[in-house]
């Protein structure tokens, strides 16, 4: 099961959000703003899983999730992309970049909950 999960949001209500939800149900967490920050922050903290924004400044989710299964060290971590993106070509392109799930904004507290405990 994972216990720490790395939330990679630019948007500082979301990624709050998400922080007080998974702390306040057992989870440590460890915050990125961005796929560069995401990639450093996994090498550092080593988490179990993540939960990635694909909108984001600089390099977005997608291209972040592609570098993760890149690399023999970081391939086998859980992602799964949180996202304002709804259409069917975005979480086609999700799962071919290898993300365990996509949960399409606005989420619910138990869509969250449910898809990390799936991990």
């Amino acid at each position: 099961m994972a216990r720490h999960i790395l939330i990679v949001e630019d948007s500082q209500v979301d990624r709050a959000r998400l922080e007080t939800l998974l702390a306040g149900n057992g989870y440590q967490v460890s915050l990125a703003e961005n796929g560069e920050q995401a990639l450093a922050s996994v090498k550092r903290t080593k988490p179990d899983a993540i939960l990635m924004d694909v909108n984001m400044p600089g390099m977005d989710g997608f291209a972040a999730t592609r570098a993760l299964r890149g690399d023999a060290g970081t391939k086998d971590i859980p992602v799964v992309l949180v996202t304002a993106k709804d259409q069917k070509a975005d979480k086609a392109w999700g799962q071919m970049l290898g993300a365990k799930g996509y949960i399409t904004k606005p989420y619910s507290d138990d869509q969250i909950l449910s898809q990390v405990r799936a991990l």
